[in-house]
This record gives C-alpha cells, sequence and structure tokens, in this order.
C-alpha cells in the first residue's frame, strides 16, 4: 500500500487515484529567464522518481511538465540585455531541455503558456460568468479572492493580512488579496486580444490552464518545489475549483529546498549552481542518485564530500551491473541450493523488501537510497563469488528495480536476462586471446591488450588462470 504526504491536510494519506491504474501528474516546470539550477533539477528528479515507482508499481502515469515561457521575470530579462524576449526563452528553454535529457527525464507533454492563450481566455471568460472573476478599468482581470471559502487551507495561511499579493496594483484591486488572471497590456510589452482588450496571462491561471487541459478537471498528482505552495498552487486550487465547481486535485506533493551550508540558494547570495556545470563536474549517474538521497520533503544540502560518495555508488551499481550480466550469461540453472546461497537469498530479498517499505512509505528516498548501498555490499561479497544462476537472477531483478527508478544505468531497460552486446563480445574475445596469451607465457603481448583495453575504459583483473572485466 502506497501511501504519500499531502500538502492539503498535511496528513499521509493512501494513495487511491481517481481512475486507476491511470494516474494524472502535473509538476510546475520552470519559467524560463535564466540557466537552470540543481535546486529546480532536484524538484524535477524528484518528481520524475516518484513517476518511475508509480510505473513499477503497475500504474499508468501521464506526466506533464509545463513551460512558462511569457512573465514578468522573463520581460524584464529581455529589458535588462536589450534582447527580444523570444531569444531568451528560447535559450533558456533549450538549457532547461538539455539538463532534463542529462538526467534522464522523461516527460511525456511538455506545454508552453505562449500555445494556450485562446484556452487560458476561455477559462477566464468562464470564472467571470460564474462570478469569481472582475475586470478592472485598466483591461486586467481579477479573482476575487473572498467568493473562495477555501482559500488559505492548502498554505496554511489562513489570515486575510497573510493573503496579501501583487502590490503594485492595489489601487484596481477590490481586495489587497485578489490575484491578476489577465494582465492589460504595458507599452513595449508582449500582448494578445482579448475581450477585455490587448493584454497576457496572469501566472497562476497558466497552469490551471494547461494542467487541465492535458490532465482532465480532476488531476492525481500536483507537484512542485515547496516555494509554489503560497501564492501559486494556493491560486491555482481557488480559480481551478470555481471553475470545475468540485475537487480538482487529490494530492498536492511539495519538494523542499536544495540549500548550500544550510542557506537556499538565491542570486543575492551568490551561490547559485547551474545545472550544466553540476553535470560536467559530476556526470548524470551520480548527480542524479545525490539528488534522490534524502527524503523530498526534508532539505538536501550542497556537499562536494556527498557527491563523491554517490559517484563511488554509481561506479558499484554499474560494476555490478557489467558483473552480473556476464556471469548471467555463463551461469546454468540448478537444482537445491546449498545453505549459504539461501541465506544469501534471503538477505537479497530483505533488501529489496525494504526498498519497497520505503519508497511505498511517501517516497522516504532518504531511506530507501541505504538498500542500495547494502545490495552492493551483499552483492560484491558473496553473490559475485559463486556461478549460481539463481543468485545472478534475484541480483539482476532487484538491480533493474532500482534502475527503473534511479535511472543510474539508461541501458538496462528491462528486468530481463541480458544478451551479450557485440562490444561485450569483442572485449571478451580479447580477454580470452590474452587468457591464452599469457598461458603461453607471452607477457608483452598479454600486457599490450590489457593497456589498449584500458585506454578504451575497461578494467581487467586476474584471478589465478581467469580474468574478469568490467567498464571503468
Amino acid at each position: 500500500m502506497i501511501r504519500v504526504f499531502n500538502t492539503l491536510g498535511r496528513r499521509k494519506e493512501v494513495f487511491n487515484p481517481y481512475s486507476p491504474p491511470l494516474v494524472g501528474m502535473y509538476v510546475c516546470g520552470p519559467t524560463v529567464y535564466d540557466y537552470t539550477h540543481i535546486g529546480h533539477a532536484r524538484t524535477f528528479t524528484v518528481f520524475d522518481a516518484i513517476k518511475r515507482y508509480l510505473r513499477l508499481r503497475g500504474y499508468d502515469v501521464f506526466h506533464v511538465q509545463n513551460i512558462t515561457d511569457i512573465d514578468d521575470k522573463i520581460i524584464n530579462r529581455a529589458r535588462e540585455e536589450g534582447r527580444d524576449w523570444r531569444e531568451i526563452v528560447s535559450e533558456y528553454s533549450r538549457d532547461y531541455l538539455e539538463g532534463l535529457g542529462s538526467l534522464g527525464i522523461q516527460i511525456d507533454h511538455h506545454p508552453r503558456v505562449t500555445d494556450h492563450i485562446s484556452d487560458i481566455i476561455r477559462f477566464v471568460e468562464g470564472l467571470i460568468e460564474k462570478g469569481y472573476a472582475y475586470v478592472a478599468e485598466s483591461g486586467s482581470v481579477y479573482f476575487e479572492v473572498d467568493k473562495y471559502p477555501g482559500y488559505g487551507m492548502l498554505s496554511g495561511h489562513l489570515s486575510k493580512e497573510a493573503w496579501r499579493q501583487e502590490e503594485d496594483v492595489l489601487h484596481e484591486k477590490k481586495s489587497p488579496y485578489d490575484f491578476a488572471l489577465w494582465k492589460a497590456a504595458k507599452p513595449g510589452e508582449p500582448s494578445w486580444e482579448s475581450p477585455w482588450g490587448r493584454g497576457r496571462p496572469g501566472w497562476h491561471i497558466e497552469c490551471s490552464v494547461m494542467s487541465s487541459r492535458y490532465l482532465g478537471s480532476r488531476i492525481d498528482i500536483h507537484g512542485g518545489g515547496v516555494d509554489l505552495v503560497f501564492p501559486h498552487h494556493e491560486n491555482e486550487r481557488a480559480q481551478s475549483e470555481s471553475y470545475f465547481g468540485h475537487r480538482w486535485v487529490r494530492y498536492w506533493l511539495h519538494a523542499s529546498y536544495l540549500t548550500i551550508k544550510g542557506e537556499k540558494m538565491s542570486k543575492s547570495l551568490g551561490n547559485i549552481i547551474p545545472l550544466r556545470e553540476a553535470l560536467r563536474e559530476w556526470g548524470p549517474g551520480p548527480l542524479r542518485l545525490w539528488l534522490l538521497s534524502s527524503h523530498y520533503r526534508s532539505n538536501l544540502d550542497y556537499s562536494e564530500e556527498a557527491l563523491g560518495q554517490y559517484r563511488r555508488l554509481y561506479e558499484r551499481l554499474r560494476q555490478a551491473a557489467d558483473s552480473i550480466g556476464r556471469r548471467l550469461e555463463k551461469a546454468e540453472p540448478k537444482g537445491r541450493l546449498g545453505d549459504g546461497e539461501l541465506e544469501t537469498v534471503e538477505r537479497l530479498k530483505g533488501v529489496a523488501r525494504r526498498w519497497h517499505e520505503a519508497m511505498s512509505d511517501d517516497f522516504n528516498m532518504g531511506k530507501a537510497m541505504s538498500s542500495l548501498w547494502e545490495f552492493t555490499t551483499i552483492y560484491f561479497r558473496e553473490v559475485e563469488q559463486t556461478e549460481s544462476y539463481t543468485l545472478l537472477w534475484l541480483s539482476w531483478r532487484i538491480l533493474t528495480g532500482f534502475n527503473s527508478v534511479y535511472a543510474f544505468a539508461p541501458d538496462i531497460v528491462e528486468a530481463r536476462r541480458p544478451e551479450r552486446s557485440l562490444e561485450d563480445s569483442l572485449v571478451q574475445a580479447l580477454v580470452d586471446v590474452r587468457s591464452e596469451l599469457r598461458r603461453r607465457r607471452m607477457y608483452d603481448l598479454a600486457d599490450e591488450i590489457r593497456n589498449r583495453l584500458a585506454q578504451l575504459g575497461f578494467v581487467l583483473h586476474d584471478k589465478g588462470e581467469k580474468t574478469e572485466w568490467r567498464r571503468r
């Protein structure tokens, strides 16, 4: 049974989607006015892992993650740099998408705001018709918060004084906490025609429209960073439930901050680490493992020492995958297992069970990660020393289960007995030739093969007359 912590109500609930096994998941993507940093990457990787685990458990998840390509921040950046706002969007969208690709994050649909202007206008018209929104003299349209009785319940901000937002337009709003659905055009800013004059969408309405456009009026999971709970998600919930007339999102999930020396990353502190730089330094596999190394609702503090540890874990997992693949090719099923092998089977099953227990308990990734360390220890101490088909097959199934969530080995696509690739076959052929050269005491040629393979990234280990190899 999977339980998730719902921000709305602040309690764990049994996961029960609207129409199982289908799961609709919407995650707030970036406003593309700057380079993607590792704080963004933490949120996107967390929800990718949540999606992957739900799929492993048999759910059919459709993952939508938007790109906000029109917003005050984009307009301001374009003005500061003297560039067209579309150039800003193009540059930073490309950086974001390349970062996701490197981390193995696959989004089922990536809607952009500017492709949905007509949908947004229709949604705003509906809120006006239902009496939840009003048009100001300027041509801007505002949501009237007092008309929605549940406002503040998602964020826990129940005081009206805490609801104040958009201070620069207080003069034309009925209440200081009403928020813009449509912003009247200003000179020199991009705008679109609407029933209220030229303008552009407010930030919050964009996600309500795009999420419901592709997932319907009832969404199972709505996610994002914890900094979006108020006002963004609070406003999304208010306008969406007012429009549809029923509960909109079943589970609200929020990832906590990525910090550096205990402080949230910010431009003012100068501690932003762009994702592209982190990928160059650590590589996607180790970085992804580290991003998933703590509970998603807990802060994750940047540490080169910690990243170094997860680089070592990544290498051990890759070595285990290579080792199991080669050994399974040669191993043959046999009858009765020995007592020692039975004990190893139980230990491996315990690792898998504890991992599922942790992931089923609100995706407790920090606790679950300990199972990966434990697995590598058991494999290299107990399984690698045997030729047991049963132990190798069980190890392979567990490893591919881990990989389906952590994606440390993208080339392992499913839990099956691996087939030898052409590359593996060629390397094994060279290793066999080298073994024959060693038997004939032709050590110069044998050493030459070892050195050439090392240059190509393959490490050889001689164990008596046998030679094993792995990728570096």
